[in-house]
Parts: structure tokens; C-alpha cells; sequence
């Protein structure tokens, strides 16, 4: 049987650049045509707009695939046996590196089609994308398609939606025992993001030469208890790095957490020869310098590929309303139905199952501090 033709279809999408409303009303003449005293004769100022910059909307003509969104999911015209595919292993100001499956890499711009797309997205093209690109020149190429994302992680800055890396299998959650100090709630907002998308969390947790190991139990143990994969280790002294280089060949990983922690160390000791720029903890703040300044994508030798990410000081999450955050909570969640009310927020309610668990000890009080910090927005 001969391959099924696909439909071509017209798709009506918003822009949100360089659409803008006339600046002067089109029944100005009419005003002063009819002597209305209100109206202004003598502007002060007055824009001149192009005749496209009238819509907000336009009409794109492509193939319509099922199950993906109007924007990113169009096999735009004029994609022909010209255009590649490849993944996108750094973006760096307003340009793309793409490589293709040959092993070929181009230094891309981003269609301003693209660019144009009324979307929450922060950045439209982000390390980790499967892409089409035309090339025009030597190794330049532009980017015309974004395929469909999965395994995302993301969060919300200035509130829009800031993808850090897409079609990942995992997340390493990098925090450190000292310098800077360990900050369980940030690792629980990564924890709570996560669940949200699916991916498989893995919590590394690098210096633990620096402190003594008891302490860093209470939080380590709810973890464990929970199902969550931790791993202790200090690159300084190699421990555990062996381990941690087991769970991340054969998939496609994302090191993130704050400043600081040895991220970069970290890949350096996983994958010899990368040679990542590192640099110290401040002494005076105690808060790590921002080396990494770009996502990049790394192939490993054993198979798959990591993606180091720059250190990040908060983590807002996006697409999570506070009545969702009980539930990406793997100890609140069988809690939650015994409520009183089915719509408690499990704050302040008298009649809360989860914070009576937390009074007879059945519930960690930290994760539960945590719990109510998100769920407050702070």
C-alpha cells in the first residue's frame, strides 16, 4: 500500500511581536468632519504602523499533525528534502548549535515565524529540542520546526514559562553539604516539578566530606523512605562518583541545582576530558559564582547524554496551582482523601488528616513546612 498523503490545512495562530493595534483611530476624519468638540485636530504624536502590523493573528498553511499544538506542531510548506533534522546541544544569546545525526553541527538562527508565536514561553528553542533546519552556507543553518517536547523541566520566571532542558529521561538534583549549605525545601520544589512531568528524579547530594554524615540523615532518610534515589558522594575525594556514573549511561539526564554545589566538578570526574570551567564558593556570602552560563548537551562515552545546566538561586514552579501541590507530595497524598473537606488545603483547617499525621509523627514536620511554603507561593 502507498504511503497515505497528508492533508495540507490553514491554522489560525496568534503572533505576539509586531502586531500591534492602530495607533489612531480610522474614524478620526469622521470627527471633524461632524464638528465634534472632543475631537483632537492637532495630535502630538502619531506612530506609523505597517498594514501587517494591523492583525495579531495569521494564517499558516502546512500539515496538520494529530495529537500536537498549532505553532510547533505544523510541518511548515516549505520543509523539502533540503532541510535536516538534528537536536539542539547549546543555545547561547540568539544562536542555536544543532547537531545532526551525521555528527555535522550548525550554528543556527531562529525563524522569525517562530520568534513571532504568541506563546508563555520564555525562550522558544531550548537545549535538548529536535529540530528541522535549512542550511545556507557554511555550517549556518535556520531553524524552521520545533518538534513536539517531552520530558521537560521547567519554571516560571518573570512569569512566563522558562523551559531549562526538554526530552530528558532524568533529572540530577545536585545540592551540596556545605558551601553552600544543604536547602531541603529547594530540592523539594525540583521534587514536586518532577512529579509533575514524570521524569525520574535522582538526588545527589556532593561534600558530604565537609560535614559529619549524621546530620545530613533526617533529610536523607524521608528521601530514601519516599522512593527517591539519593547519592551521597564528594567529587574532592571520588567518593560515589563510580555510582552515580552507572545511573546516568544509556539515558539522556539534566544536572541542575544552585550555585555552587560542583556541578561542573561533578561532570569533569564523570566524564574525563570535558574540561568544564569551575570556580569556588564565595567566602564572604557563601553562595556559589555563576560559571556555567549556558545549557549544554554532552555526549557520554558509555551511551546517552547529560546536560549541564547553570546554577539557578530559586525555583519557581510553573503550571502548578496550590490545590495540586498536596498531590505531587508522595507523603501527603495518601493523607489527602481523609480529609474533613474536600477542598482543605491542609493549613490552617481543623478537621485536616494531613496535619494530624504530622502531630502523631506519621508525617516529616519539615516536608510539611515545605509543603506550606509552596503551596503559599514563597
Amino acid at each position: 500500500m502507498g504511503k497515505r498523503k497528508q492533508k495540507k490545512t490553514q491554522i489560525r495562530t496568534e503572533f505576539r511581536k509586531n502586531y500591534d493595534q492602530r495607533a489612531r483611530q480610522k474614524n478620526f476624519r469622521d470627527q471633524l468632519d461632524s464638528g465634534d468638540d472632543d475631537a483632537t485636530p492637532n495630535p502630538q504624536s502619531e506612530r506609523l504602523v505597517g498594514r501587517q502590523q494591523v492583525s495579531k493573528k495569521r494564517t499558516v498553511t502546512g500539515v496538520a499533525r494529530e495529537g500536537e499544538a498549532a505553532g510547533f506542531a505544523i510541518e511548515l510548506r516549505d520543509v523539502d528534502a533540503s532541510c535536516l533534522s538534528g537536536r539542539v546541544i547549546k543555545v547561547h544569546s540568539l544562536t542555536s548549535t544543532v547537531r545532526t545525526p551525521d555528527g555535522r553541527e550548525f550554528e543556527c538562527s531562529t525563524r522569525g515565524l517562530l520568534k513571532s508565536l504568541a506563546t508563555d514561553l520564555q525562550n522558544v528553542v531550548v537545549t535538548g529540542d529536535q529540530v528541522t533546519i535549512r542550511p545556507g552556507g557554511e555550517n549556518q543553518a535556520v531553524i524552521l520546526r520545533v518538534d513536539p517536547r517531552r520530558g521537560v523541566i521547567c519554571r516560571t520566571s518573570r512569569k512566563r514559562q522558562q523551559v531549562l532542558v526538554a526530552n530528558v529521561d532524568q533529572v540530577v538534583i545536585v545540592a551540596s553539604a556545605a558551601e553552600p549549605m544543604l536547602k531541603p525545601n529547594l530540592i523539594d520544589r525540583y521534587l514536586v516539578s518532577i512529579e509533575a512531568t514524570g521524569l525520574r528524579p535522582i538526588i545527589c547530594i556532593n561534600k558530604v566530606d565537609l560535614v559529619d554524615p549524621v546530620e545530613l540523615q533526617p533529610a536523607i532518610a524521608v528521601w530514601g523512605q519516599l522512593g527517591y534515589q539519593v547519592v551521597l558522594l564528594s567529587v574532592a575525594r571520588g567518593w560515589n562518583v563510580e555510582r552515580l556514573r552507572e545511573l546516568l549511561v544509556g539515558r539522556d539526564s539534566v544536572v541542575t541545582g544552585q550555585s555552587g554545589v560542583g556541578k561542573s566538578s561533578l561532570l569533569n570526574a564523570i566524564e574525563p576530558g570535558l574540561d568544564l570551567k569551575v570556580s569556588t564558593v564565595s567566602d564572604e556570602s557563601q553562595k556559589g559564582r555563576h560559571t556555567t552560563t549556558f545549557s549544554q548537551l554532552i555526549p557520554l562515552s558509555g551511551g546517552g547524554h547529560i546536560v549541564d545546566t547553570p546554577g539557578i538561586r530559586q525555583f519557581q514552579l510553573w503550571d502548578v496551582i496550590p490545590a495540586e501541590v498536596g498531590g505531587f507530595f508522595r507523603d501527603l497524598r495518601p493523607y489527602v482523601s481523609d480529609c474533613q473537606f474536600p477542598d482543605c488545603t491542609h493549613t490552617h483547617e481543623q478537621q485536616c488528616a494531613v496535619k494530624a499525621a504530622v502531630a502523631m509523627f506519621k508525617l516529616d514536620a519539615r516536608r510539611y513546612e515545605s509543603y506550606c511554603q509552596i503551596f503559599s507561593g514563597e
